[in-house]
């Protein structure tokens, strides 16, 4: 996790520099960042790993730039530093793709396709043009595809003040960071209850990042917020003079949280809100109307955004298994990835249950969403879960309105005619 100073990666715009080796990316990010964070050398190749760095840019607010290794690498551990690329693909919010010298060829339109299908905003960068630009015709072709396009030259200091205008419009023309937490829940000048569980995974001396979030954003809407554990509920609604709009809790918490609660005041948890803000909360809605057709040995994939070491009745690994197993009637075949892993081939999975995903950009879990589609998997989220195992899921989608009640009621529809 990051230090609590600092704004989380997943609440960055992820900016992708892209292009083949010693076309200048490394040199385009010390520029924008106005630091020395990317080794520059005239030998090809010298960026091996991404290179990320976070900062404020004005006017997106936070990004994090990644430089990357030459989408034309070669040898086999080119290859290797070319999948490392690929991979950035996947939480890259807006791209730049470098073309030197107004030079255009099979890598360059590569990479602009597969940003255009991947609906990823791109922005071509023309570097060196104090050497050379491109043809009239290529910018016309660019222009034709709505392609933003940049001239820039460092040695001349032209053209990155446009570059950085284009990415803020591009930025806060797309809907990259997507909804609120929760500040669109509830009414200015609302009470909002949020239990916050002290066991054995929340760091030592701080909160874990949902959390965090979460009462960030409240506090920067002004919301009045009051933060507790799970065996105070009671004795703070008891000192309250009106009912709380929201009660958010850890997942983990929901049965003894909502014992504590009247039915009348809204109950949801950390990981529901993230599962909205992160992807999609209707298709993680939807995956849990496929529980039903879960048979004892089906594969199950458990997908995490972070890569902590498993504690004693662990969350992913240990609690919704058992939940889950109980409620098929038998062991299932389990595997965990954390971090940015993820299977290329998801066709021997019956589910994919994730995480919050509150290190992740939006545009990761995005990704994958749309990846379970293509492979016709169904995917659900870790707290969505649990309260559908529990009995709990249609008080805690209340708080999301009509809409997303009647998708919870389709998908308790398959699950009727299903079991």
């Amino acid at each position: 996790m990051e230090q609590l100073r600092g704004t989380a990666k997943g609440f960055r715009v992820h900016i992708g520099i892209f292009g083949r080796r010693n076309a200048g990316k490394s040199s385009l990010l010390n520029a924008l960042v106005g630091q020395e964070v990317a080794i520059v050398s005239d030998c090809p190749g010298t960026t091996t790993d991404p290179v990320e760095k976070p900062m404020e840019l004005k006017p997106i607010g936070p990004v994090l730039f990644i430089d990357t290794a030459g989408i034309d690498d070669e040898g086999a551990l080119g290859a290797r530093r070319v999948e490392k690329t690929r991979r950035i693909f996947d939480r890259t919010d807006v791209a730049l793709v470098l073309a030197p010298e107004g030079q255009w060829g099979h890598f360059e339109e590569s990479l602009l396709r597969e940003f255009r299908d991947r609906q990823i905003p791109v922005v071509v960068v023309f570097s060196r043009a104090d050497v050379g630009r491109p043809s009239p015709e290529l910018v016309a072709k660019l222009a034709a595809e709505k392609i933003e396009c940049v001239e820039i030259s460092l040695r001349e200091n032209r053209g990155i003040n446009k570059l950085r205008e284009i990415l803020a419009q591009l930025a806060g023309d797309n809907d990259i960071l997507g909804p609120p937490i929760v500040l669109d829940l509830v009414p200015e000048n609302a009470v909002v209850i949020l239990v916050v569980p002290l066991d054995k995974a929340a760091p030592k001396g701080r909160l874990i990042q949902p959390q965090v979030q979460t009462l960030r954003e409240l506090l920067d809407g002004d919301r009045l917020t009051l933060v507790l554990k799970e065996h105070q509920v009671a004795e703070a609604l008891g000192r309250l003079t009106q009912p709380p709009a929201l009660v958010v809790t850890d997942s983990q918490a929901f049965t003894e949280v909502a014992a504590q609660l009247p039915p009348h005041i809204p109950l949801t948890s950390f990981s529901v809100l993230f599962a909205r803000q992160k992807g999609k909360l209707e298709d993680f809605i939807d995956g849990l109307g496929r529980l039903a057709e879960l048979q004892p040995g089906d594969k199950i994939l458990i997908a995490e955004a972070c890569t902590h070491h498993p504690i004693e009745d662990d969350i992913g690994r240990v609690k919704i298994p058992r939940l889950l197993e109980e409620f098929v009637g038998g062991p299932l075949a389990w595997q965990v990835v954390a971090g940015l892993d993820f299977p290329d081939n998801l066709q021997d999975y019956r589910l994919v249950i994730h995480c919050a995903g509150c290190m992740f950009n939006r545009r990761v879990m995005l990704n994958r969403i749309a990846k379970c589609g293509r492979a016709g998997v169904p995917i659900t989220n870790y707290g969505l879960t649990i309260a559908f195992l529990k009995g709990l899921l249609p008080r805690v989608l209340e708080p999301f309105g009509p809409v997303m009640m009647e998708r919870y009621r389709q998908a308790l529809r398959l699950v009727a005619t299903t079991r």
